[in-house]
């Protein structure tokens, strides 16, 4: 009797410990993962960014764990979109002109004065394009999740008020390495200079150039305005921050975990835009109360010298590309 109950119980204990090492909720193996952007930590990619991180990993009960490097601390933004695909960083936050080098048509996106305000790009970049961008992206490595928010581009310089196109001949202006940018600072007689993000703040301080371009927050939030005397409103070229997942990282969810990806990365990216244009006017008039002069020319004269421009990204971007996103802006006005 005894030696059965020894065997019984043994049972009983070896199929107790088998179901518990069988349990996924208990057995599954938590996933880390790495969330790489350029933006600084008090700017609201950071606190968005945040934001999914938390609602991930409290929807997936801990399964996913996202640690965030914020500021450039993974390597510039090429070399984060770079490591994105390749799948050695799991998310981010890469704009078009970092896209555009692996996909052409993301270039169209950052045409200079193509969207008439916040609203018409939104209508434009969350509508047919995304359909159309997605699997272009996919085959590159890259999955998007959605479209948060970076802002209209305004310029900054050390060495006059701009009023008119003339007024930026020969200034020597700090452009990222992409053509959208260059083309339309060149177009307005900028002589463009490329130098990494992370030294523009010091280039500006010691007058290695005279002026940089950046939407507001990041000029404010990198306190560009601590060493420029000059704020121009040109909302010269509208592009977004959109959050990607390396497609490596992707196949490890399961459906569940993707759904909870692609519904959290809306609600930040919602939480960004907000935050980012409610703000914007805030954001000016600080630097303006820190000595910053501000001027709010008429944009139609600077549309008007942008012929060049629009030829040499045509040509880079392709112009099946541009026919193609052109139709979705027009299509966009109309709404």
């Amino acid at each position: 009797m005894k030696s059965s109950l020894v065997r019984g119980v043994f049972v009983v204990l070896v199929l107790a410990g088998f179901l518990f090492w069988m349990s996924p909720s208990l057995h599954a193996q938590v996933m880390q993962m790495r969330f790489a952007h350029f933006g600084e930590e008090t700017h609201p990619s950071n606190l968005a960014a945040k934001q999914f991180a938390a609602k991930v990993e409290e929807r997936t009960k801990g399964q996913v764990k996202i640690t965030i490097y914020p500021a450039n601390t993974l390597g510039s933004p090429p070399e984060q979109a770079e490591q994105i695909r390749l799948g050695a960083v799991d998310m981010g936050l890469p704009t078009q002109g970092q896209l555009d080098k692996y996909v052409k048509a993301f270039s169209v996106v950052m045409l200079p004065f193509m969207y008439e305000n916040y609203e018409h790009a939104y209508r434009v970049l969350d509508g047919p394009s995304m359909d159309w961008l997605f699997p272009q992206a996919q085959k590159e490595g890259f999955i998007l999740l959605a479209n948060w928010e970076y802002g209209f581009r305004n310029l900054t310089n050390n060495k006059r008020p701009i009023l008119k196109p003339e007024d930026v001949k020969g200034l020597k202006i700090r452009t990222p390495p992409e053509i959208q940018l260059q083309a339309a600072m060149e177009a307005l007689g900028g002589i463009v200079t490329k130098i990494a993000f992370p030294e523009v703040y010091m280039a500006l301080a010691q007058g290695v150039v005279d002026a940089q371009e950046n939407p507001i927050p990041v000029i404010y939030h990198n306190k560009f305005y601590e060493v420029q005397k000059h704020l121009v409103l040109t909302r010269h070229v509208y592009n977004n921050m959109i959050h990607v997942v390396s497609v490596k990282t992707w196949g490890n969810l399961n459906a569940e975990q993707q759904k909870i990806f692609k519904e959290e990365s809306k609600a930040a990216g919602a939480l960004m835009r907000k935050t980012l244009v409610d703000n914007e006017e805030d954001l000016i008039s600080k630097m303006e109360k820190a000595g910053v002069k501000v001027t709010r020319p008429d944009l139609a004269p600077f549309r008007a010298v942008m012929g060049p421009a629009y030829e040499r990204i045509g040509k880079y971007a392709g112009e099946d590309n541009v026919k193609t996103f052109m139709k979705f802006v027009e299509e966009a006005r109309k709404k």
